[in-house]
């Protein structure tokens, strides 16, 4: 997939997991309105470059906005203006093919369970007592799906539970239809679908407009 295709599938399929409005396309790529008070709204852009990214800067001035842009932080860094950061946390855009698989084997004392709202397939794997153990969401947006919030809580990590869920949820997309995943993964996130094949598109980087200028310098670890 080139970086135009890639963003406009995981723009979709991200409003559709977290339930904003649609995305509005815009001239340097896509506008998501979230609503929350330290996520405003998003600005996606699949083929940055310093003037763009810095003309976007210059005319933002809303804490809690962001700019998603697949390009490396350590370029990025150097685009912004006062005002913004980049967290230190990179991401990465990742795409698989779908497929269909054999329901997986739980580990003893674990159990599953799947279900789907306003479009939304949710996984959760539940401990004993129904304590949470792992969960992971995927929006199927006709030929693509956008897989999301995948977690394995503290306490449970190591036991494969990671894979289970992935795997449920590949497998959910693929009998909605979809024929290609699409992710945007952590570090620790993208060791796990990397093992299960999904291919790294490039870098995807964060960047939010500060509550506070006087902290606004560079990089810092996001609140």
């Amino acid at each position: 997939m080139n970086s135009s295709a890639i963003t406009r599938a995981w723009v979709r399929g991200w409003a559709v997991s977290r339930g904003t409005p649609a995305p509005v396309e815009e001239p340097w790529g896509h506008r998501i309105d979230v609503g929350l008070p330290h996520h405003v709204f998003r600005h996606v852009l699949p083929e940055p470059d310093e003037a763009g990214v810095r003309k976007l800067c210059e005319a933002i001035t809303v804490p809690g906005a962001w700019l998603k842009v697949l390009a490396a932080p350590e370029d990025v860094a150097g685009w912004i203006t006062p005002g913004w950061t980049v967290p230190d946390d990179p991401g990465f855009m990742m795409f698989t093919e779908l497929r269909a698989t054999a329901a997986p084997v739980l580990p003893e004392g674990y159990a599953l369970e799947t279900g789907t709202r306003d479009g939304v397939f949710r996984v959760r794997v539940l401990a004993a007592g129904g304590t949470p153990a792992a969960r992971g969401q995927i929006a199927p947006t006709g030929r693509t799906a956008v897989v999301d919030q995948v977690e394995t809580y503290p306490g449970h990590q190591r036991r494969g539970l990671g894979r289970i869920v992935m795997r449920t949820l590949q497998t959910a997309g693929a009998e909605a239809g979809a024929t290609t995943g699409v992710l945007g993964a952590t570090v620790q996130g993208r060791a796990l679908y990397r093992s299960l094949g999904w291919r790294q598109q490039g870098p995807l980087t964060g960047i939010v407009r500060s509550q506070d200028l006087r902290r606004s310098s560079g990089r810092r670890h996001r609140s």
